[in-house]
């Protein structure tokens, strides 16, 4: 569809294309060889999150192409850059992992800034791995022009001795090599990493990647099924040029991203991910992206509705199955039809397509054939995936996966560790016992900083077939490959003086994934005498942009956001 002349006089770039003033800026355009027509349509910004870091955005550059494709094909004139990504793979078990949750922030930043400082009329926005996800959907909520949001697909599974292998595999190895498990030797775990990862695409469990995939199709800001096939196949183009059409009519019928994503969209996203059995990083994700526009949707708003979800994809890390085999089974659409015929999901709510979602579900069968997805009338377990604590360890909440937990409650004595590091050399010294409560503090947003993922020491407590015999409770975060009776962030954090911060070794923890409860065996009278002594530690970053964030980040319970989002709003950028 083309329009003759486009009417740009409510559209931003007007103030960069229009009259005799921008006659300069003009020609900047002129010199990278647009015309006066390009000129003259919407400017669309196509983001992507490309590097050489890993596997999970190589392929971005690819299909960025393919949306400005689309976006042409829509009459637009697409304007194509790039933004940060810390892939957790990489920044895992080190140092570099305090990266990770700054850089979503940082994406969302960057984004608007490039919006903003080029006056973009729309925003397409792809992104592979973990942080991008959300940092990327925050920045189209914040900036609220016509917006579509394209995951660039999953990695194929890992061929190992005949065996669907993952990431998770090698990690989970690292831990049985360490306690030199016969299983595990030098040769085996160099062949495993060798096979695991054969190629492009984000890490193919239900880890925090594909979760926040399966958040961007059910709260409507990605194209039904785009997150289904994994990135190596070409067919994945198809989605992207049709997600820069899509903006294009977004732009004409004045579809924003605050239209699509009201309150209702956000519990069909929390209802998805507790379906999937999904990482606990939605918690912080969700909380986030709601900020940006002004909806309540805190862990506690997000635990309620864990509560009530049952859990229906049997997916990895505590399933069977991977995300091309979701994809291959319907993906979200399918899982969305089963949860709207048991009455779970708001229909009404308007995506990109221009339709509702109740609208593109009409387009979708049932297929009892495939095995990942289990029929809302047949779940796996009847409660969600994911359960949110609360209790005298955590009076401003946590978070647990118990997707493929057997037992959900777990009592024992705390073995408290600051940091980490000093946890997991324990670990693999296996200087712990059976019923230990491991505690790791001092990760929290602001105490790390950057509230680090602890997956190498989750798995190679896992690769010591240890891990369905200890707890472990922090106020960092976990990653979404992590399994095991494993709570994350705790609140208030260490560095903030909540009760995390004055546990004591041999202290008694209860943890009840049923009921919801998380508590400290301890008196208030003994707290009170602990709390004379504590002082908040002073961390190794006194400058530069750890340091920035710990100065503006606020709690986990609320999204670990950085600025007043919605609230201190006075315009928004689709408008100047």
């Amino acid at each position: 569809m083309t329009d003759a002349k486009w009417d740009k006089s409510n559209l931003p770039s007007r103030h960069v294309t229009v009259g005799p003033s921008r006659a300069p800026h003009r020609s900047y355009y002129y010199a990278m060889g647009l015309g006066t027509r390009d000129i003259a349509k919407p400017f669309v910004g196509v983001a992507s999150c490309w590097n050489e870091a890993a596997p999970c955005n190589t392929a971005l550059m690819r299909q960025a192409h393919a949306v400005s494709d689309g976006v042409k094909a829509g009459d637009g004139t697409p304007r194509e850059f790039c933004t940060i990504t810390v892939t957790d793979g990489i920044a895992m078990g080190h140092e570099g992992m305090r990266s990770s949750l700054v850089s979503r922030d940082v994406i969302a930043d960057s984004v608007e800034l490039s919006m903003r400082g080029h006056s973009y009329d729309a925003l397409v926005g792809l992104a592979g791995c973990d942080k991008s996800l959300p940092g990327m959907m925050m920045a189209m909520l914040r900036l609220n022009v016509p917006s579509v949001f394209l995951y660039g697909g999953s990695i194929m599974p890992g061929d190992f001795e005949g065996k669907d292998v993952t990431v998770l595999d090698v990690f989970e190895a690292v831990g049985a090599h360490a306690a030199g498990s016969n299983q595990m030797t030098d040769e085996r775990l160099e062949k495993l990493e060798k096979a695991a990862c054969p190629g492009d695409g984000a890490c193919g469990g239900q880890f925090t990647a594909n979760t926040m995939a399966c958040v961007s199709e059910a709260i409507g800001l990605a194209l039904p099924n785009s997150c289904g096939l994994p990135a190596p196949y070409l067919n994945r183009d198809e989605y992207a040029v049709a997600s820069g059409e899509a903006v294009m009519e977004l732009i004409r019928k004045n579809i924003r991203p605050r239209d699509i994503c009201t309150a209702e969209a956000f519990e069909n996203a929390a209802i998805v991910v507790a379906a999937t059995g999904g990482s606990t990083n939605a918690a912080l994700h969700l909380p986030a992206m709601a900020h940006e526009c002004g909806v309540d949707f805190d862990l506690f708003r997000m635990a309620e509705i864990f509560k009530k979800t049952p859990y229906l994809a049997d997916l990895k890390p505590g399933g069977n199955y991977v995300a091309k085999d979701m994809g291959e089974a319907g993906g979200v659409p399918m899982l969305m039809k089963t949860l709207a015929e048991g009455g779970l999901l708001n229909l009404d709510c308007l995506t990109v397509t221009g339709k509702t979602l109740g609208d593109n579900l009409e387009e979708v069968t049932w297929d009892p054939s495939q095995k990942v997805i289990y029929p809302v009338s047949n779940p796996i377990t009847p409660t969600g995936g994911v359960v949110g604590l609360r209790g005298s360890l955590a009076p401003d909440g946590a978070i647990v996966k118990v997707a493929g937990l057997k037992k959900l409650q777990f009592r024992g004595p705390a073995r408290v560790f600051e940091g980490e590091q000093a946890c997991f050399d324990a670990v693999e010294r296996r200087e712990y016992e059976a019923g230990d409560v491991l505690i790791i503090r001092y990760e929290g947003s602001k105490g790390g900083p950057g509230m680090r993922e602890m997956l190498s020491t989750t798995a190679a407590i896992y690769g010591q077939e240890m891990g369905d015999k200890v707890a472990l409770i922090t106020d960092g975060r976990f990653s979404g490959a992590t399994r095991g009776f494993c709570i994350g962030h705790v609140g208030p954090e260490a560095q903030e003086g909540g009760p995390i911060g004055l546990v004591q070794d041999g202290d008694m923890i209860s943890i009840d994934a049923e009921a919801g409860t998380i508590e400290l065996e301890v008196s208030d009278e003994v707290l009170a005498e602990r709390r004379k002594d504590w002082k908040p530690r002073i961390t190794n970053y006194g400058s530069g942009a750890l340091w920035k964030y710990a100065q503006l980040v606020g709690p986990a319970s609320k999204g670990a956001v950085t600025h007043p989002g919605f609230e201190g709003e006075r315009h928004i950028y689709a408008d100047i």
